[in-house]
């Protein structure tokens, strides 16, 4: 991939993008196939590959291939190919109650993306467009809420598996760096009681495994009172309570929404800010860029930037 011109606060323009989906991935054993949508820039070769896994929510789409546009655009039209599964949680599968892993599917996820990692060949055999130009070797992975679970799983935190204590590894060597939107903290008693329930898996990460460089992202008002009694501060968990090296981004007075980044003009969002969208957008494109480019001045950049703001709408820390 060639050195783009961007930087994090002065932003070349965007380069039109492609996305197609679905993209049907053929899963057996699966409760069905597995549909992604793929967007990248229409011109360039040697793309960084982000696998993007969504949150639930309250929408029906959101939580699909069809979801988190204001990231995959943004990563798409500076360079990135964007990969978005639909994961068997997602509200626009009607999958009986009973179906094992239901209702959140917290492995499969994981397994969706090991999945997409394996079928490269198939993704870009199916998308002539894509073909080739593939990075294969520069993988990330970023996700929202439920996502950013599914993703420190892959990036090496692990836990025990409710329905037979074992310990649960689902780490991914090929995924080289990590961004956790939002994501789920520490279980035990920083769970509600109706989240420890309903949602056992909640109850045993450890995050000390979680080795991979992450970018960890929370809102300072993002209370998520039905998962936990700890507050806003629960989901900075997977930065202190992991290994370096690991930075950690708060976003001030912004909640679960993180200003929008789980679709445009979406109604439950409750923190709606086109500027903190912007933000994220940014930095985690920063972040990752850097990570996977060792030596560009990409995050620096976008970390002084933020410094710099006369009203600065976060801060970052870094270990």
């Amino acid at each position: 991939m060639s050195e783009p011109a961007d930087t994090a606060d002065t932003f070349s323009p965007p380069t039109p993008v492609l996305s197609v989906g679905p993209v049907v991935l053929p899963a057996p054993g699966r409760a069905v196939d597995l549909e992604v949508r793929v967007s990248a820039p229409v011109t360039g070769s040697d793309l960084p590959v982000v696998l993007l896994s969504h949150g639930q929510g309250h929408s029906n789409h959101l939580s699909s291939l069809n979801g988190y546009a204001p990231l995959a655009n943004f990563w798409a039209a500076h360079g990135f190919a964007v990969i978005q599964p639909t994961h068997l949680s997602s509200r626009t599968l009607t999958l009986a109650p009973d179906t094992p892993g239901a209702p959140l599917y917290w492995r499969s996820r994981a397994e969706d993306m090991k999945h997409i990692l394996d079928r490269f060949d198939v993704i870009e055999a199916a998308v002539p467009q894509f073909l080739g130009r593939l990075d294969r070797t520069r993988v990330a992975v970023a996700g929202h809420s439920m996502g950013g679970h599914t993703a420190s799983l892959l990036l090496g935190a692990r836990l025990t598996d409710p329905h037979d204590g074992t310990e649960v590894n689902l780490l991914e060597p090929r995924i080289k760096a990590g961004v956790l939107l939002a994501a789920p903290g520490r279980g035990g008693d920083a769970l509600t009681e109706s989240a420890a329930k309903d949602f056992p898996f909640l109850l045993t990460p450890d995050f000390s495994t979680m080795t991979t460089p992450a970018l960890v992202v929370a809102g300072d008002k993002d209370a998520s009172a039905h998962l936990t009694v700890r507050g806003p501060e629960w989901h900075t968990d997977p930065y202190f309570l992991s290994t370096g090296p690991k930075s950690l981004l708060t976003l001030f007075d912004a909640e679960h929404g993180l200003g929008g980044v789980s679709g445009y003009d979406v109604a439950e969002t409750t923190d709606e800010s086109p500027e903190r969208v912007s933000a994220v957008q940014r930095l985690t494109w920063a972040y990752l860029r850097t990570e996977l480019y060792p030596g560009d001045p990409a995050w620096q950049t976008a970390r002084d930037a933020l410094t710099a703001a006369s009203s600065p709408l976060g801060r970052v820390e870094s270990k």
